[in-house]
């Protein structure tokens, strides 16, 4: 394993063979799960394209290398380390993304195996040391990237693929437990006095930090939490205008002087380089469906619940019923190989398709009105940067904090009365109302929803142009790592 690593490193990091004479390298070095990739390659191409004298180098595994190398521009060198092994073993072969797990009982052994990387990262990083890199981004899940970092004497820049206001919350409960009964909304310590939440909404892993018999909550403390807060920064792939009041709680559980550093929308960053894959590639027809239907604009709901969450049939029953009573057509993104609706569906009524969506394609069309989501972050950034208002239907992790924060702070969507991971189903009738709520664009509260939406999009697109407050800090993000050696 590491010969081949070696080999790899070598071949990867590969520049044009000329010695340095400052630090211009970025290492990154992404999470194996599809939410944790994709705002790292688009960084990786933003650096590219508005940083040309820096190189870059982005680290994966084989069964990902695909993937990252048709969305990355090629000056964007790649370097691939050997997935590890778990003895016994534990995972299937080749399955080297969560996405790819077969169950999310798996989980807990994916996460153990990634920490093996350390090995295989610390030899390449070793191979740099004639010319160190500027500095290590890594995700928060790869905890061992901050020693080997540190050990070769490079900044570590940390990314967790959430905003500062989940960030936040998320933190200071681990820190102060809520220990309160009942369901009544309370105030997050650190957070700014309008911060409130329920207990419902506190993240299954933060709920039961402190449980010794949880494998997922056992690995952050031992793999993540203490390289996570000693980081030199934190990169975060969100935008001032929607996340700015709440970088200071979030900087304060980060070593003196480290700072968060808000980036995004990240895959507005990059500019004109292209995702050849995710912007071009339509294999199911669903742009050209929506053109179809381009002469009614905003008429049209998508539904995508992102890559992770399993969704019962019996609630995939409920949502397809309330759609189609919803009177809305619709185009629904569906992981389910087995399932198919109770219901007839009219082409006029709506679309299933179950392969690839362009879905930042799909959100920017002017047929779509309106986003029933699970609130993945990224989902969240691509809603709001297209102006579309959300029905959140969060599903796993902190998208109930995500939920939160584009319902209530921000006042672009409704969402649906469930707790995250509740066996509850939300019944057609629910989805019926609050669908139309979201897609009523002539009613008071679908009117205030749309302001909101489009205030978030002008924001957003206003942040990564010269000048703005992503621009800018993308830029004195890399001034200060070349200043702080």
């Amino acid at each position: 394993m590491a010969a081949s690593a070696n080999r790899a490193a070598v071949n990867g990091a590969a520049g044009s063979g000329e010695p340095e004479a400052s630090r211009d390298h970025v290492i990154i070095f992404p999470f194996m799960a599809k939410g944790h990739t994709l705002p790292l390659l688009h960084f990786a191409a933003a650096l590219s394209v508005h940083h040309k004298s820096l190189r870059v180098t982005l680290v994966t595994t084989p069964a990902n290398l695909a993937f990252a190398r048709r969305r990355l521009p090629g000056s964007v060198h790649l370097v691939v380390l050997p997935f590890p092994s778990l003895q016994p073993p534990l995972l299937p072969a080749g399955v080297e993304s969560t996405d790819a797990l077969p169950s999310m009982s798996l989980y807990p052994a994916f996460l153990r195996a990634t920490a093996l990387l350390r090995e295989p990262f610390a030899e390449f990083m070793a191979s740099l040391s004639s010319s160190p890199p500027l500095v290590v981004v890594s995700d928060f899940f790869l905890g061992f990237t901050h020693g080997v970092a540190s050990d070769a004497g490079v900044r570590r820049v940390v990314f967790h693929g959430m905003s500062c206001f989940s960030m936040a919350i998320c933190k200071s409960l681990v820190v102060s437990p809520h220990v309160g009964g009942g369901a009544a909304p309370f105030h997050v310590s650190r957070m700014p006095e309008h911060v409130t939440i329920t207990p419902e909404e506190i993240p299954p892993t933060v709920a039961s930090f402190a449980d010794p018999d949880n494998p997922i909550a056992r690995f952050m403390i031992e793999n993540v939490e203490s390289t996570d807060v000693r980081s030199w920064g934190v990169l975060v792939n969100s935008f001032a205008a929607v996340d700015g009041d709440y970088v200071a709680s979030f900087e304060s559980f980060y070593q003196p002087g480290a700072r968060a550093w808000l980036v995004g929308p990240l895959f507005l960053a990059s500019g004109d380089t292209p995702e050849r894959d995710e912007e071009n590639d339509d294999p199911e027809g669903c742009l050209a469906w929506l053109d179809e239907r381009a002469s009614r604009p905003g008429s049209v709901v998508y539904v995508s619940f992102g890559t992770q969450a399993h969704v019962a049939d019996e609630q995939l029953d409920e949502l397809a019923r309330g759609l189609v009573r919803s009177g809305h057509p619709f185009l629904w993104a569906v992981r389910s190989n087995t399932w198919s609706p109770p219901v007839d569906v009219r082409p006029d009524q709506g679309r299933v398709v179950r392969g690839w969506v362009p879905q930042r394609g799909v959100l920017a069309h002017e047929a779509v009105g309106g986003f029933v989501s699970h609130c993945g972050w990224n989902s969240v950034m691509e809603s709001l940067a297209a102006g579309k208002p959300v029905l959140a239907w969060p599903m796993m992790a902190e998208q109930a904090l995500n939920a939160r924060h584009v319902v209530d702070v921000v006042g672009a969507g409704v969402k649906v009365d469930a707790a995250v991971g509740s066996v509850a189903v939300v019944g057609s009738a629910e989805v019926e109302e609050k669908v139309r709520r979201v897609m009523d664009a002539g009613g008071e509260e679908g009117r205030r929803m749309r302001t909101q939406a489009a205030w978030a999009q002008r924001a957003a697109r206003s942040a990564v142009s010269d000048g703005g407050t992503s621009r800018v800090a993308l830029q004195k993000l890399i001034g200060d790592l070349q200043e702080s050696y």
